[in-house]
């Protein structure tokens, strides 16, 4: 393989959902950029790569992003073929887009692995499909956490009529629901809560939208965690339930 840099999707957490195009460059690899949210079970397809953590999480003390991309460059020019592994998929709020930019400005080979997102995975591991016909004709992908803290337009999505799906939305719980009731969204519009999505200890707490920070505090929901805001998540049941993982 020519030296270059894969921005590899991981998946959400699960290691059997690593895509097969995503192993190949893993088992090339001669250097190795992991993400904090990255299951460490995926290493073993790239026994013979140096594996550098380059973590990054939010709220907590993360590896700058202007390093993240030295590193990357330096280790390109070197003539190493380098892999930059993230959790779920690297164009989907994990700014594959902007590192694949910023790379070939600096003339280096990029190529781009999707992997499966969060949002998805973990929807389906608790039987909620994102779209449903009849119910729900499209989904929207958003994240609370914004790099220079500006809002979205909520009510844009509170009359959108799609599945809402929330990245990063757990210490923003109460502004989302009060933003999406200001915006029109019904009160008793289901929501499902999933904390570790894919992975053995996955939880879901099933709300609606009036309830849902309450539902949350009681069920001791902790990132990283997606919201499902939509008809499909089917909230008609009393309260939270939690899945076999936390019985």
């Amino acid at each position: 393989m020519n030296a270059k840099v894969w921005l590899v999707g991981a998946g959400p957490g699960d290691p059997e959902l690593l895509t097969l195009k995503a192993v190949r460059a893993l088992s090339e690899a001669d250097v190795v950029l992991i993400d904090d949210l990255v299951n460490p079970a995926v290493l073993e397809h790239c026994a013979n790569a140096r594996v550098i953590t380059v973590g990054k999480r939010g709220g907590c003390r993360s590896t700058p992003q202007a390093f993240i991309h030295r590193l990357m460059l330096r280790y390109a020019r070197q003539g190493k073929c380098v892999v930059r592994l993230k959790g779920g998929d690297p164009c989907i709020f994990g700014r594959g887009g902007e590192e694949a930019m910023w790379l070939r400005e600096r003339g280096i080979e990029v190529e781009l692995v999707n992997g499966i997102t969060a949002g998805l995975a973990g929807a389906t591991n608790c039987a909620v499909p994102l779209t449903l016909r009849g119910v729900s004709r499209g989904v929207t992908l958003v994240t609370a956490h914004t790099q220079d803290d500006s809002s979205l337009n909520w009510r844009a999505l509170a009359e959108g009529g799609t599945t809402l799906v929330v990245y990063m939305g757990v210490a923003k719980l109460e502004d989302i629901r009060q933003q999406l009731l200001e915006g029109g969204m019904a009160a008793d519009m289901p929501v499902a809560m999933i904390e570790n999505a894919s992975l053995p200890q996955q939880r879901e707490c099933r709300s609606e939208l009036s309830r849902m920070y309450e539902d949350a505090q009681a069920f001791a929901l902790k990132s990283p965690a997606i919201l499902v805001i939509g008809r499909v998540a089917d909230a008609g049941q009393a309260a939270c339930l939690a899945t076999a993982a936390s019985a």
